[in-house]
């Protein structure tokens, strides 16, 4: 926001609309994808307790038996357990299940023209179950983002964050704040899902949708 109206104010290319609108983005961007986010890495982590063992040996390596430190920058870098349960925790649900685009040429894709100009839809959820790329792909398996297990992959075949151009301008922020939090709530609690997954299918929502949820009265 520093940088937008600092923009606004010394070349005035921007309007008042033109930097609200941003904030539109930042606030639901940030606060809805993150919250998600989190969500389905405690519900996961809350039915996997070798998992969970792990993450609490790592936070008890680096904050011993302090429950109420602040997680600093090296704290951020140390949690790298953590870091792998995110990843693996974002490419079973990722908080944008689907990316829309709009074609900027005409191209081909497995034998498919595509004219510039269309509009197509990435379906992020079922890429990130692709066998040949993950295999069973339904396990939670963090260590599936080791560097040694990642090399060769892909680059676009984990993009919970989209790419290209267009990805997420705060994706660091991101992993950076669930670190956070995440870190703060296992340090001091052992947490237990007690639905197991194929008891909580996972739903897609639209801005525009829950805006009409939360208009209705009943």
């Amino acid at each position: 926001m520093d940088i937008l109206l600092e923009h606004n104010i010394e070349t005035k290319e921007l309007t008042e609309e033109d930097i609200r609108e941003e904030v539109d983005t930042f606030a639901f961007e940030g606060h809805d994808t993150i919250s998600m986010g989190m969500s389905w890495s405690l519900y996961l982590i809350g039915l996997h307790r070798d998992i969970q063992k792990k993450i609490h040996e790592e936070l008890d390596q680096i904050f011993c038996d302090d429950v109420e430190r602040p997680t600093d920058e090296v704290d951020l870098k140390n949690l790298q357990y953590l870091d792998l349960v995110l990843k693996e925790s974002q490419r079973l649900f990722p908080s944008v299940p689907t990316i829309a685009i709009r074609v900027s040429e005409d191209t081909n894709i497995c034998g498919y023209p595509i004219p510039k100009g269309a509009n197509c839809g990435v379906f992020v959820y079922g890429l990130h179950r692709d066998e040949s790329v993950f295999p069973n792909p339904e396990k939670f398996d963090p260590d599936r983002f080791l560097p040694k297990n990642c090399v060769n992959r892909h680059p676009y075949a984990y993009i919970p964050f989209s790419a290209g151009p267009r990805n997420c301008i705060g994706q660091r922020f991101a992993v950076m704040e669930e670190k956070i939090v995440l870190s703060a709530i296992l340090r001091k609690y052992s947490i237990e899902s007690l639905d197991p997954r194929d008891k909580l299918p996972p739903k897609t929502e639209t801005a525009f949708e829950k805006l009409e949820t939360n208009s209705n009265p009943d």
